[in-house]
């Protein structure tokens, strides 16, 4: 009996082979001929497969004519009959129009394209940041502030340190992470957009007001998620080298290649900087200083599903501003005042991702960095240290058509603490926080998407916070859409967060039992218009709103002893404004024009109570042109309007202007020649940087740019 139950088995098992054959297809880009990764095989009603790394997908089926589907993002979605089973090789025509639409997947966690996503993500694409990396190889902080509503505030004079204010709010609620891992915090905060180059990114996305659901309580006015290049099956090799009329040498190089099994990809770059007097009261207005950055990492694929990558990123940045005497090393009694920063950063990343049938995905990441920076100066010798560190895991399901779900925990933690002097007041100082976040998207029909979300944490010392989020978006039809939503978040004290004006580190004192963390309440909303006129003239129009409150705002005040200590603020930081552009593409001319309104106020001060430093009026415009295949030029300005400083005094408004010319020799060499603040607008011109004696000079709060117009060139070897 035995034996003809298996004989049975065997003759059902090769019928049903016989029935279900295994049919394989490798997918490519029509126009290049590269194979195409995730593409969605099914019929007009099954998911069948997903391509893997080099394009292939394999799928059993009966035999017989069958209309099978190919789609992708970004690409027109195929339809073909195959006569199945058998090998087949398809390729897919690019859907300019989808293009535009860049597809979000570190942010928002899914495949939802950015025009029809209900959180606003803007994208600083691979073309923009080419073009930055010739114009400025450095570092982002001038793309970042090219963008609406987001200002780069420089916080020292001596140093050139800067943050990044989102919609009229402090640099420290705005959160920076790299492929959604933080980095930039506290203490190791310092320098970090100034130490970050665009030749290493693949895109930057930002998303303005609260983003506190999926990435942490920080990201209260925004969140900046820099998105690193991932190895191509082509040979990369991007070589630049620049120099600028201030002095400022840059030589990067990134390099990347993969095969079906293994890949890598190396960034490396060093600046040199000169210290520069521009105005000539005898002080630097750029420090000087060199920075070296490297950062390899390896590839595995050991299945067409599964992705693993370690990584390593080192930054040495040294800086030295002050007095130019001093510099020059000719010091004497009278001419003593510097600042010498020296600062290193480590950091170990790692990530691990995992495709199951029907698109979820798996994932796993985390990085460990240690940030140490010693402050010199005629007057105080500080050294400190800061170890970051990350861990999430989280899973990505499509449950249906219309409802796909991100969940995940997630450890953040850091502990600083004041290697020297022994006699610092603040020694130590740390973070550990436990979190869990859910969000979903819900698709109510073709037009409308629902993006709900929710996220706790719980910190070790100030317990548990519990964040919702919800936005909303509605495709009225071809050329009306509209967005809005709403969110929370909080932030703990710190006495080590970047501020608009440096204290030093020795007048800081320990965090006390009173203070409590910040907790604010997020709202945005919008309305967009797009019409394509015809296949070279498109128009697009947006107008969006904002308001956010922050909640028993976190303060520094100086005592009586002279120390700095936080405090509680009775009312709350309240910013509101609208933020407006259009861009209008004809034939090969791009034209840009954006506004933006702020009204950002400490309403728990009386009288003037603006936040300080915070344009209410900030307008640009860009213009650029391709001409024939080699050239390229474009010019851009931008007005800001009149600020406050901390005495209530207004500034006067001022324009920037910018203007660059590319040319293209053959497939491989780009030669950028690029001016920045073409008329020469500096702070110096409406009043002296500095207060006291030469001696010991006390610098102020800027308020616009100190080093004046710049002139660069650079040149660019790509394969």
């Amino acid at each position: 009996m035995k034996i003809y139950i298996a004989v049975v088995t065997l003759c059902l098992v090769a019928l049903s082979a016989q029935a279900q054959e295994k049919t394989r297809v490798r997918v490519y880009d029509g126009a290049s001929k590269t194979p195409l990764e995730f593409v969605t095989v099914s019929t007009e009603k099954d998911w069948l497969a997903t391509t893997d790394s080099i394009g292939n997908a394999t799928f059993s089926s009966s035999s017989g004519a069958r209309k099978i589907v190919f789609s992708l993002t970004g690409y027109k979605k195929k339809d073909t009959v195959l006569a199945l089973p058998g090998n087949f090789n398809i390729y897919m025509a690019r859907d300019v129009a989808a293009l535009e639409e860049v597809t979000v997947i570190s942010t928002t966690r899914n495949e939802t394209a950015i025009e029809n996503s209900p959180t606003k993500v803007e994208v600083i694409g691979a073309e923009d940041l080419a073009e930055e990396a010739s114009v400025k190889p450095g570092n982002i902080a001038s793309i970042l502030g090219d963008v609406s509503g987001v200002q780069i505030q420089q916080s020292s004079a001596t140093s050139g340190n800067s943050n990044v204010r989102v919609q009229g709010l402090a640099g420290k609620y705005t959160q920076i992470v790299r492929d959604g891992m933080p980095l930039y915090d506290g203490f190791s905060g310092g320098f970090g957009v100034l130490t970050i180059p665009p030749l290493d990114l693949k895109q930057i996305e930002l998303v303005k007001g609260s983003s506190s659901t999926l990435y942490g309580g920080g990201a209260i006015g925004g969140l900046i998620n820099l998105i690193s290049k991932r190895p191509k099956f082509e040979q990369e090799v991007d070589a630049l080298v620049n120099y600028s009329s201030l002095k400022e040498g840059n030589v990067n190089l990134y390099t990347a290649y993969r095969n079906k099994k293994v890949g890598y990809t190396l960034f490396a770059g060093y600046t040199n900087q000169q210290a520069v007097d521009v105005n000539r009261d005898g002080f630097s207005d750029l420090p000087k200083g060199s920075g070296v950055l490297v950062h390899p990492r390896l590839y595995l694929y050991p299945s067409s599903n599964t992705i693993i990558s370690i990584g390593y990123s080192g930054t040495l940045d040294e800086r030295k501003g002050g007095d130019m005497q001093v510099l020059s090393g000719a010091a004497d009694s009278v001419h003593r005042y510097y600042e010498d920063n020296s600062s290193t950063r480590n950091t170990a990343e790692y990530f691990l991702e995992h495709y199951f049938k029907q698109g979820a995905k798996f994932t796993f990441k985390g990085n460990a960095s240690l940030f140490s920076r010693d402050l010199t100066s005629n007057t105080t010798a500080v050294n400190g240290n800061q170890l970051s560190y990350y861990d999430e895991a989280s899973v990505y399901l499509p449950l249906r058509k219309w409802l796909d779900v991100v969940t995940g925990i997630n450890i953040v933690g850091d502990r600083y603490s004041t290697v020297s002097p022994d006699t610092a007041l603040l020694s130590r100082y740390e973070n550990f926080t436990v979190g869990a976040f859910a969000q979903g998207n819900i698709r109510l029909g073709e037009h409308t998407t629902i993006e709900a979300g929710l996220r706790t944490d719980n910190h070790q010392r100030y317990g548990l916070f519990v964040l919702p989020r919800v936005s909303v978006f509605h495709r009225f039809n071809e050329h009306w859409a509209a967005r809005g939503g709403f969110g929370m978040g909080y932030k703990t004290p710190n006495p080590l967060v970047q501020q608009n004006i440096e204290y030093n580190i020795l007048d800081l004192l320990p965090l006390n039992n009173v203070v409590t963390p910040e907790v604010s309440y997020g709202y945005n909303a919008e309305v967009n218009y797009k019409h394509e006129f015809s296949d070279h003239v498109s128009l697009f129009v947006n107008e969006a709103f904002f308001l956010t409150q922050v909640r028993n705002p976190v303060v520094f005040y100086r005592n009586a002893s002279g120390r700095v200590d936080l405090m509680n603020a009775s009312s709350p930081i309240v910013s509101k404004g609208s933020d407006s552009y259009a861009k209008l593409d004809v034939y090969k001319w791009e034209l840009y024009l954006g506004f933006t309104l702020t009204d950002a106020r400490n309403t728990y001060l009386t009288g003037n109570n603006f936040v300080a430093l915070t344009p209410k009026h900030r307008g640009a415009f860009i213009v650029a042109r391709e001409f024939g295949e080699h050239w390229r030029a474009g010019i851009e300005g931008s007005y800001m309007g009149s600020q406050y400083r901390y005495d209530g005094t207004s500034t006067p408004g001022y324009f920037f202007m910018a203007s660059m010319v590319q040319y293209k020799a053959g497939k491989h060499v780009i030669v950028v020649l690029n001016g920045e603040n073409l008329l020469d607008y500096r702070m110096s011109r409406v009043e002296l940087l500095y207060t006291g004696p030469v001696s010991a000079p006390m610098f102020k709060p800027l308020w616009a740019p100190i080093d004046g117009r710049v002139i660069n060139l650079s040149l660019r070897w790509k394969l």
